[in-house]
């Protein structure tokens, strides 16, 4: 028998016969996601990205229950959802924010999307699609759901924090402040100074830039804006990005518990405890 809301970030009237359109994108999110929809008994359809999307997600569903896209084709996308019958979508996984702004070919519902937004960002441009979405009567779903186990969680994950409580204040504090202008969701400080803040190079690369500089007792800290629409903008810790932790030198990280989704967490964890880099909730 299935729960009656196989997820906490489910809708309360969720209904678990109702076909969910998993809209994938690059990496392992899309992969864990899908597995844990399966897992949950719920009816499940493809909506993959050509040239993101894995080829073996895509290979694990029957041809009737796929179709494969370009960024730009938002209206093939809506069709999509219609002869699916879904009930509800759930976005997982990173599209190229290049692609996003660089040689993206639009088709006419893509193109006037683009057209009537004053601003012209990630923010912005997956709002839209997702109130389209909303519009055919699908439900877009928190980009958590179904996976409650990814998740980070309060204290202590994987080996002992030792940062002074008023420096994890502080590198909290910053990242705050970057995500609430805007800017990006982490940053790399170390007792009270900011070495790096994440923007539109993305976390691997600021978190190089911050392994430049002398990174005893540094600190990443993972958080979230005030306003955080996890419908389709989720903050993602995986193995590549501890990989480039260790690489950098940065042996610390706080993550917002609830909110960052942790990828393979098990290996994860075992991993960051064999190269000895504490990993933290707050």
């Amino acid at each position: 028998m299935l729960p009656a809301v196989p997820s906490a970030f489910l809708p309360p009237d969720f209904n678990p016969r109702q076909p969910v359109a998993l809209i994938a994108g690059r990496g392992r999110y899309p992969v864990i996601t899908a597995a844990a929809i399966r897992a949950a008994g719920v009816p499940l359809r493809l909506v993959a990205m050509d040239d993101e999307t894995s080829p073996e997600l895509v290979a694990s569903f029957p041809a009737a229950e796929r179709v494969t896209l370009n960024v730009g084709q938002v209206g093939k996308m809506l069709d999509s959802l219609r002869q699916f019958g879904a009930g509800y979508a759930l976005m997982a996984g990173q599209v190229k924010p290049k692609k996003l702004f660089h040689g993206l070919t639009p088709d006419l519902k893509a193109a006037t999307l683009l057209f009537s937004l004053k601003r012209r960002n990630a923010e912005t441009i997956f709002g839209a699609i997702a109130a389209e979405i909303e519009q055919l009567g699908v439900r877009l779903l928190d980009a958590r759901a179904f996976i409650d186990d990814q998740l980070a969680t309060p204290g202590a994950m994987a080996g002992r924090l030792r940062i002074e409580a008023e420096y994890l204040e502080h590198g909290i504090h910053i990242a705050r402040e970057a995500a609430r202008l805007d800017i990006g969701q982490g940053c790399v400080v170390r007792k009270g100074t900011v070495l790096a803040v994440e923007a539109f190079e993305g976390t691997d690369e600021m978190l190089r830039r911050a392994g430049t500089f002398k990174t005893d007792e540094a600190l990443f800290v993972k958080t979230v804006k005030v306003r955080q629409d996890f419908r389709f903008d989720v903050p993602v810790f995986g193995l590549r990005t501890l990989e480039t932790m260790h690489e950098a030198g940065l042996a610390a990280a706080a993550l917002e518990a609830g909110k960052v989704i942790i990828l393979d967490k098990p290996d994860v964890l075992k991993q960051a405890r064999a190269w000895n880099i504490a990993l933290h909730g707050f």
